[in-house]
Order: structure tokens, then sequence, then C-alpha cells
């Protein structure tokens, strides 16, 4: 990887992370930090990812694209792997922060090396308090999760069932006096536990980057439809496409001729985007 961690000194770090109860005494990293403008948005959530738990994290992230936002997360597999897979293609600063020490030969967990590489070469970060070579514990990673917390500005949970490590993270998020957001799940649904529990508790819901937005206090960019339907994948063309003319949702999905659920998802992604609306029970181009 490119340059060797360096230990920073106290005046280094981003002053939020100085707020909290217990920072940590010493903090190493690898990379830049974001202008001192930017918010920063921990996200968390299982490491038995979902396909919907990774699709609605790709909805949210993507909808923040242009904005000063960085991206913070634990390196693990599952969701907090795919929030910085999902700031890297967004085009967002990104902050990693593995439970081990930086040098290649410790980080942990080995499987997303080439994705600690990229962070690294996209401008991002990685941060941690353990020296270069410390190999990681069982114990360390809810110690590492204050410091994903202290960074942030908001801390967004995409899924967790109930005995997730998730909920230590959520809690801090009270105890350092963070906004928790949470994604809502279908009822029933095992993954969901976090986010109902906080939700009842008080959390805000999020289903839109908007909500987000709202959250971390940015106001939202007029964007130009014109310049966002450039990229559009296959099923958000056809959807966009038979959109020339409104239609109900029922009569759409007859339209495009793709798997109910392909055209939902696309459905649902131009909407997050922005690019189209419901109005009186009839979808249309904005």
């Amino acid at each position: 990887m490119p340059h060797s961690p360096r230990q920073l000194q106290e005046k280094e770090y981003p002053p939020q992370l100085l707020e909290i109860s217990d920072p940590p005494k010493e903090l190493w990293m690898q990379g830049t930090f974001p202008d001192k403008n930017t918010k920063y948005l921990t996200i968390v959530g299982s490491r038995a990812a979902t396909p919907y738990g990774k699709d609605a994290l790709k909805l949210l992230v993507q909808g923040l694209s242009g904005y000063p936002i960085t991206i913070v997360s634990g390196l693990a597999l599952g969701i907090d792997g795919e929030a910085h897979k999902v700031a890297l293609s967004a085009g967002l600063h990104t902050i990693a922060i593995p439970g081990s020490g930086l040098d290649p030969s410790c980080l942990y967990p080995r499987a997303n090396l080439t994705l600690a590489r990229n962070i690294l070469d996209a401008g991002g970060a990685l941060l941690s308090e353990h020296p270069p070579m410390y190999r990681p514990r069982a114990y360390d990673f809810p110690s590492r999760n204050r410091i994903m917390v202290g960074l942030s500005h908001a801390v967004l949970v995409v899924e967790a069932a109930q005995r997730s490590g998730t909920l230590i993270t959520a809690r801090l998020s009270h105890e350092y006096n963070r906004d928790l957001l949470c994604v809502p799940h279908r009822i029933g649904d095992t993954n969901g536990f976090a986010s109902e529990l906080f939700l009842r508790l008080g959390a805000t819901l999020v289903a839109s980057p908007q909500h987000i937005l709202e959250a971390l206090h940015i106001e939202p960019i007029e964007k130009n439809t014109q310049t966002q339907t450039h990229s559009l994948s296959g099923a958000e063309r056809a959807v966009y496409d038979a959109l020339k003319t409104p239609r109900s949702r029922d009569e759409l999905i007859r339209t495009v001729k793709l798997p109910g659920a392909d055209a939902l998802s696309a459905l649902v992604s131009l909407e997050l985007r922005g690019i189209i609306a419901e109005e009186f029970g009839a979808w249309r181009r904005v």
C-alpha cells in the first residue's frame, strides 16, 4: 500500500472525535482526511448482508454523490465493506477503521485487503488506534466502534439481527449524542431487529437520500435530470422510456415487460434520485 502508517498528533484529530468521553490515546493513519467542512456519516450493519440491505445501501449512498460527505465504516465483511465500495463508486470520500493495525501483513479482514488499497488510491483513509503491526482480537472490535461513532455526525444502521455487534454501535450513538438513522425493514424480518428496536426508541427513519441530507443539515442540490439519465441501468432505462406518458404502477410493469422485482427496483431507484415521481396514482418523469 502507498505510504506507511503515521501516528497522528491530537491536534490532527477531527474535532468531533475529541468530543467523546474516551477518545483514542493513539491514532494511526494512512491516506488523507476530507475537507474540514465535510460531514461524516458512519454506516454499520450485518456481516451477513442481505440483497435487500445491499440494495437499500446502494440507493441511499449513490444519492449522496456530489455532496460534502465522507462515509465511515469498519472495513468488515458485509454491510461495512459494501458501504466503502458504494462510496467509492459514488465518488465519495471514505474512511475505514479496522480492528487491526494498518500494516498490510496485519490488516483485517484479509478478504478486504484490495478494498483497503482502493480506498487509499481514491484519496480516502485508513485509521486505527493500534500500532501498524497489531493483530486483532475479538474484544478490539467493540472498542474500534466507538471511534467510528465518535468521528461521525450521524450513524446509519442498514440492517442487523438481534445478536449483532451493530447494536453496540447504535447504543454508542446515543451516548455520544449522535443522530441515529435506521433503514426500515419488513415486519418479521430478523435482519430488521436493530432498526425496529431503535426506531421505536426514537431513531430517525431513512427511506431516501433526502432524509440523510436533512439529518446532516445539508441543503439538497438541484440536479440536472438529463445528466442523470445518461447513467441509467437497462431496467431503469426501460422504465424511464415507458414514462413518456404517465402510467400507473401496474400498467408500467406490463409495458416494460421486465420481471416484476426488476421493474419495481428500477422504479424505486429512479424515484430516490428524483428522476420520476408519483402523482395522483400515476408515475411520471420529473
